[in-house]
């Protein structure tokens, strides 16, 4: 980079388990051009494969164990605390398996990103793939949506369409739809650094316009 060029807009992910969308990061990250940069991984479970991940990647690390903490407010202190000393411009949730305060999320408002296994709003909540197949759906999905106080009720950016076949089961479903994670994921992450998008008061804009419905990504 050359002396005179602006910092990249710096990112924090937060991961819980073996960190697959974390990868998919690191790896779009390390793509000539990308315009952000991964900062730091933080996580609530010592010994969750996405820290190793980060070591492999020579990405800064650190743990906040939700079982050392009373409470929910006292882990999102705490939580809140690491963030801030790192101060990244964008927070993205990566597979992390924590409710998080309406204190915390307002703290961060326009700054966090989640994931989410379902074409919201439909199926926020655990088991998704699980109970689009007991109704009996024809597409499944997921979605990128800002974080709000509302749980995976935040305006959603972009969406990826799955088809959901004969004989799937909720394990082969969530095989695919975890495969369009790691290509959509991405694409919204160089977005929000590119400035291209951020959350209004009626929703989300792109490129300075309100959307009326969410980015998608054709069915495969």
């Amino acid at each position: 980079m050359k002396a005179d060029s602006a910092p990249l807009p710096t990112i924090l992910v937060l991961a819980s388990g073996s960190g697959t969308n974390l990868q998919a990061l690191i790896d779009a990250s390390r793509e000539r051009g990308f315009p952000g940069e991964i900062i730091a991984v933080g996580c609530n479970t010592p010994g969750a494969f996405a820290l190793e991940r980060a070591a492999q990647a020579n990405i800064k690390t650190f743990v906040v164990n939700h079982k050392s903490y009373g409470s929910r407010e006292e882990f999102d202190g705490a939580l809140m605390a690491e963030i801030r000393r790192l101060n990244p411009d964008l927070i993205v949730l990566a597979g992390f398996m924590r409710i998080l305060t309406g204190d915390f999320v307002r703290a961060f408002r326009g700054q966090m990103l989640n994931v989410h296994p379902s074409l919201l709003p439909a199926y926020t909540g655990l088991n998704t793939h699980q109970r689009v197949l007991d109704a009996g759906d024809s597409k499944h999905g997921v979605s990128i949506h800002f974080v709000t106080e509302e749980l995976d009720g935040g305006p959603v950016i972009a969406q990826a369409e799955v088809t959901v076949a004969k004989g799937d089961t909720a394990d082969s479903l969530a095989e695919r739809v975890q495969q369009q994670e790691h290509i959509l994921y991405p694409i919204v992450v160089r977005w929000f650094c590119e400035g291209r998008i951020q959350l209004g008061t009626d929703g989300v804009l792109f490129d300075g316009e309100l959307m009326s419905q969410p980015m998608r990504l054709p069915s495969n």
